[in-house]
């Protein structure tokens, strides 16, 4: 048979490929940044798009979309293009996949520091931005699928599968978390509430590990791994199980991320049995990775590709035990908002993508550049230094974990707890802290050796963005299965029933889980006293979410002796109807704050937001002082409102009509209680007497932005409180 010439595209590779790398050391330096603004709160002060609270989604956004983004980009248009013998379907396309990624993750860079954020983990991006990452995927998507559909290689290799699974499940978690109603052109308000949120959201953010830094990751590892050690998969059978058992449990995993949360209990149940069962497909993959090395182990020893790949795999395989682990309810009882998943999570990113990453641009750059590594030495020492660096991160984490754990729950024999003030936790583990920002200086430095690497490189090679190849056309077979052809190999040159049957594996869990969360109303119970946040309040609210405020504190207290004895009254699901979105955060690096409205006196909250330290001795809390500076913008409170309307919040038109002057009422209210206090008026009268003295228009307190902040946190918890007061009331009488 004549066999057709054709050209690979290697340049939409090296573009990634940059990007992966420039993106990469953005995101590690912002990482980095966060680490030591635990050990010097006040690093970036009076600095508000440099806040932590700000910087946290942008450090998560940089390293899961930028970095392991563009990584898992070059990946596929490389292994893509030589797996089907066939260019990628469209250059344009291709073209358009990476500028229109690229603008998305600066707009992501611009808008989260700005305070631009739905505060929805993983998800912060705004609903501009949210179309446009639609939109990009779908050209993904159809440039993917066209060359599928011209491939000269009939049967689909594995690898295949995993990219065709990631295509199909990142649209519909995208699409179905993302639903928002948008006020303005860059807020936005979730169109679920509460529990539904949250569930909906974890069930993005659990399979947003697992489609986008899971499968494709999976995929790549079936293609690099035995491509630079030169051997065959170790088992094409337990690629087979892997890949499918993976993708169906995979998606009902979701709810291990709210246990003992106000989440109904079947659902939790659900995610902890399936999260359990979860450990068998992902220990199968790590083995058949594992075991593709067999009989290459001498290569490995002087691969710095391969030494990679053999930690990221081990981290994929540490991490997949754990995940399982942790979902046990009484491992999660412990480890839950504390820094153990930290370790976790970035045991995961930091050597599964991480390392995956590095080891396929040490094997694809001198490929595509018809050379040699420039220096193996120096990639050794970016293995040795990101090894190290890896262990220096995650095990002072793990430790911390332990220690906030025991910490918290430790009760004297009187019944009381031995650590009644939660900054004891806090200065226990800043040698921890110390130690991870070491380990990860150790890891960023071996990412700058890896690019000096690959310059120097790219330098002594030859530019090939046209690669040439050849291979026979694709002859029609019957459209049935042939004699002694299995189901599986039939499938395996069927593209469209590959798809059609990854999708309905992927979909029956999340219909299972969600649906009834969303249309059977007894599994949210409603609770009389609860009732909408006041204009001011909900301006208030929309700060806490601006400034990033549930990336360090919870809003979900739950069922445990120690957290209502810490907190008080453990959360209900009906508390959260009104919350759009949810707030109940994953990480207390300061205590809970559901219960804290009327804990403390307003005057209390300003001094704490502009100085933590001066209210909370020993706080690694950073100061928030243009809130006390701000003017606030209410211009589109009544917009608002009606938006939250639109989503079922039960506003009257008579309090709309009239929200400014509530505001203006409640504003006022707490402007007397800040005079209340002599040293606060002081401090006042010398302020306004300043911005005279200077020519500068003086803003009332009750028209700054603290003002709506502090409505918003003393509003948190009383709702609960209201209705303890009222059957009170009605025992006596």
């Amino acid at each position: 048979m004549e066999l057709q010439q054709f050209y690979y595209d290697n340049k939409i590779v090296k573009n990634f490929l940059y990007a992966t790398m420039l993106w990469g050391i953005v995101g590690f330096l912002v990482g980095l940044l966060l680490a030591f603004m635990f050990i010097f709160p006040n690093l970036t002060d009076g600095i508000s798009w440099l806040s932590f609270g700000r910087l946290r989604p942008l450090h998560t956004n940089a390293v899961i979309f930028a970095f392991v983004g563009n990584a898992m980009f070059a990946g596929i248009y490389y292994s893509t293009q030589r797996l089907l013998k066939a260019r990628m379907f469209n250059d344009m396309l291709s073209q358009i996949n990476f500028w229109g990624w690229q603008l998305i993750i600066v707009a992501a860079a611009v808008t989260l520091p700005l305070g631009y954020t739905t505060s929805k983990e993983y998800a912060e991006l705004e609903w501009p931005i949210d179309i446009a990452i639609t939109l990009i995927w779908v050209v993904f998507a159809v440039n993917f699928i066209g060359t599928l559909l011209k491939r000269r290689q009939r049967h689909l290799y594995v690898a295949i599968w995993f990219y065709l699974a990631t295509i199909v499940t990142v649209a519909v978690l995208h699409i179905f978390n993302s639903l928002e109603l948008p006020v303005s052109a860059l807020k936005s308000y979730s169109v679920y509430a509460g529990v539904q949120d949250a569930l909906v959201q974890w069930w993005y953010g659990h399979n947003a590990v697992a489609f986008f830094l899971t499968t494709p990751f999976l995929g790549l590892m079936y293609y690099f791994v035995p491509k630079a050690a030169n051997r065959p998969v170790y088992s094409y059978r337990l690629s087979i199980v892997h890949f499918w058992s993976l993708i169906f449990i995979y998606i009902w995993a979701g709810p291990h991320h709210l246990l003992y949360s106000s989440l109904p209990d079947w659902a939790q149940n659900l995610g902890v049995a399936f999260s359990v069962m979860l450990i068998a497909p992902s220990w199968g993959g790590m083995i058949n990775g594992l075991l593709t090395l067999r009989g290459a182990w001498d290569k490995v020893r002087t691969s710095p590709t391969l030494k990679f790949m053999v930690v990221a795999i081990t981290g994929y395989g540490m991490a997949t035990f754990e995940g399982p682990m942790l979902s046990l309810k009484n491992v999660n009882a412990i480890a839950h908002f504390s820094d153990w998943i930290i370790a976790h999570v970035h045991v995961g990113a930091l050597a599964w993508n991480g390392f995956m990453a590095f080891g396929m641009i040490y094997w694809m750059v001198p490929k595509m550049f018809k050379t040699k590594l420039a220096s193996t030495g120096l990639a050794n020492f970016h293995f040795w230094i990101g090894t190290l660096g890896i262990i220096l991160y995650a095990l002072p984490m793990y430790v911390a974990g332990f220690t906030q754990a025991l910490m918290w729950k430790d009760f004297n024999p009187d019944g009381s707890l031995v650590y009644g003030n939660f900054l004891e936790t806090v200065n226990e583990i800043m040698p921890m802290y110390w130690m991870r920002a070491i380990g990860g200086t150790m890891y960023l430095i071996g990412a700058c050796v890896m690019i000096y690497n690959v310059v120097i490189t790219i330098k002594s090679g030859s530019k090939v963005e046209d690669e040439l190849a050849e291979a026979a056309p694709l002859t029609r077979v019957a459209a049935r299965r042939t004699v002694g052809e299995t189901f599986h190999t039939w499938l395996e040159r069927k593209p469209i029933q590959l798809t059609l049957l990854a999708t309905v594996a992927i979909l029956i869990g999340g219909i299972i889980q969600i649906v009834p969360t969303l249309l059977v109303k007894s599994n949210i119970p409603t609770i009389t006293s609860v009732t909408p946040y006041t204009p001011l309040e909900l301006e208030g609210r929309d700060l806490y979410i601006r400034e990033g405020c549930v990336g360090c504190h919870s809003q979900m207290v739950r069922p445990f002796r120690s957290e209502v004895e810490r907190y008080g009254e453990y959360a209900k699901a009906g508390e959260f109807v009104y919350d759009h979105p949810f707030l109940w955060g994953s990480k207390r690096t300061g205590p809970d704050l559901l219960r804290v409205g009327g804990k403390y006196s307003d005057n209390w909250h300003l001094n704490h937001m502009y100085d933590p330290q001066s209210t909370s001795s020993g706080s690694i809390m950073p100061a928030y002082q243009w809130l006390v500076r701000n003017k606030h913008d209410r211009s589109k409170t009544q917009t608002k409102m009606e938006a939250m309307v639109s989503l079922g919040v039960p506003y009257t038109a008579e309090e709309i009509a009239n929200a400014p002057a509530h505001m203006t009422a409640q504003a006022t209210q707490i402007e007397k209680n800040l005079y209340a206090d002599p040293d606060f008026a002081k401090s006042y009268e010398a302020d306004k007497k300043y911005a005279s003295e200077n020519g500068q228009d003086f803003i009332e307190m009750k028209d700054r932005e603290i003002v709506a902040m502090i409505a918003y946190l003393q509003r948190l918890g009383t709702d609960i409180k209201i209705k303890e007061t009222d059957e009170l009331l009605s025992e006596n009488k």
